[in-house]
């Protein structure tokens, strides 16, 4: 079984707020397995209701003249009993059924039981159910597996994983067994992702073939959403997707329109890539005109890379026999675009707005964020020459722009040097 975080902040939030909570994320990323084993563990009553799937609950909300009549109608379409204190309601897919926005309003008044939600990202659908009014739900946003729970599932202990925090805090070397093994599983991590489905087919089979079968079928289900949810544009947003890997690929990485029509304005097919980003299917990462805080008033719209939302999706869309060139290390393969991409998820996944900067006289940093009130730049070195850094070093050494420390991600251990970080790849999600 997997354990995921969004459990824990699920059981934080009954505890202290007395709202709805929407679980929003991309499709596959496990909201509704969260919710199921949250009600499981709280021990809860769990009422189950699936717009998509269920007419009836389509229609709970029609004519219904306060949250006495939705609660009748709920307990006669299950046989689950409706426990004051005691019982979930879960309403499923929620983007099916925009009535629910003033339903749940009256349901927390109402105040008898508490109120789960979960729907994916799939554009216009989830904008009107995210504008609730304040006070009565809140709305987190689920992610495929980040590299801990990754670790967790493949069996790593949690005094492992608090020895790793220790050595990245303290900037000190991590033991060189312990080092190895998890450059090993963040490999293997490369290849598997964190697609529930995909990292519990790896569990359960320890094959690879068979974990790509499920990656591909995810990644037909995407296309699949893009043709129902955008059918105007679909032809567009399915060779953007598609396009994805060969630009990561690039030597520059950025999406080039002109790769998919030479006479394509941004601005014409802006919604699509806005799109993509709100149904959790891709990561934008904006070029900065400068690492300054803050990063927004000079980010540029029309420049930026696209990550997808889960490594193992990219390296499944890769050409076949790129898993196990991985896992043997082989020093011809390009691992350029498939770190940058798990250093992306990882970053994005902790609340990471995702900038990158370019400069012709500078160079270009794979990453900046703002941490801590000034400006991060991250460099992801997937080789042996992980020192040599010129844009960094160009940027470091520009005064104005207030740069106290940098961090370069690696396949090596710990080392600090002036204001450089080097750490290992693997401790990415400790920011």
């Amino acid at each position: 079984m997997l354990k995921r975080k969004m459990e824990e902040r699920i059981r934080h939030f009954f505890e202290t707020q007395k709202k709805a909570l929407l679980i929003t994320g991309a499709r596959q990323t496990g909201k509704t397995f969260v919710i199921r084993q949250y009600a499981k563990t709280a021990e809860k009553n769990l009422v189950e209701l699936n717009f998509l799937e269920n007419e009836n609950a389509r229609k709970l909300f029609e004519g219904a003249a306060n949250s006495r009549d939705i609660l009748l109608r709920i307990s006669a379409l299950t046989d689950v009993p409706l426990e004051k204190g005691k019982t979930i309601i879960f309403f499923d897919e929620v983007q099916e059924c925009p009535e629910i926005v003033t339903a749940v309003k009256f349901l927390v008044e109402e105040g008898s039981y508490q109120y789960l939600l979960s729907g994916s990202l799939l554009g216009v659908e989830l904008k009107d159910i995210r504008s609730i009014p304040v006070g009565y739900m809140d709305v987190f946003e689920m992610y495929p597996l980040d590299f801990e729970e990754f670790c967790r599932a493949n069996g790593v202990s949690e005094h492992i994983l608090t020895v790793l925090r220790q050595c990245y805090e303290e900037k000190t070397l991590v033991d060189g067994l312990i080092h190895e093994k998890m450059m090993e599983l963040f490999r293997l991590y490369l290849i598997v992702g964190g697609m529930p489905a995909a990292v519990q087919r790896y569990l359960d089979t320890n094959n690879l073939n068979e974990v790509m079968q499920v990656q591909k079928g995810i990644i037909q289900l995407y296309k699949k959403d893009i043709s129902r949810y955008d059918p105007e544009h679909k032809l567009y947003l399915e060779e953007i997707f598609q396009l994805i890997p060969s630009e990561l690929n690039s030597k520059n990485k950025r999406f080039i329109l002109k790769n998919l029509n030479e006479n394509f304005k941004f601005s014409r097919y802006e919604n699509s890539f806005i799109w993509l980003k709100e149904a959790g299917v891709a990561l934008p990462t904006y070029c900065v005109q400068e690492p300054e805080i803050p990063l927004l008033l000079s980010k540029s719209t029309n420049l930026f890379k696209l990550f997808l939302s889960d490594v193992g999706l990219l390296a499944a869309m890769y050409a076949d026999g790129l898993q196990i060139r991985i896992l043997n290390k082989e020093v011809d393969i390009n691992f350029g675009s498939i770190y940058e991409n798990a250093v992306a998820q990882e970053l994005y996944a902790h609340g990471f707005e995702l900038y990158y900067f370019n400069s012709k006289k500078q160079g270009e940093l794979d990453f900046v964020i703002e941490y801590e009130g000034y400006p991060l730049p991250i460099e992801v070195k997937s080789g042996k020459n992980y020192m040599r850094h010129p844009a960094l070093n160009n940027v470091m050494q520009n005064k104005s722009y207030e740069i106290k420390q940098a961090i370069v991600l690696c396949n090596e251990n710990i080392e600090m040097k002036d204001q450089i970080f080097y750490c290992p790849i693997y401790l990415a999600g400790l920011l």
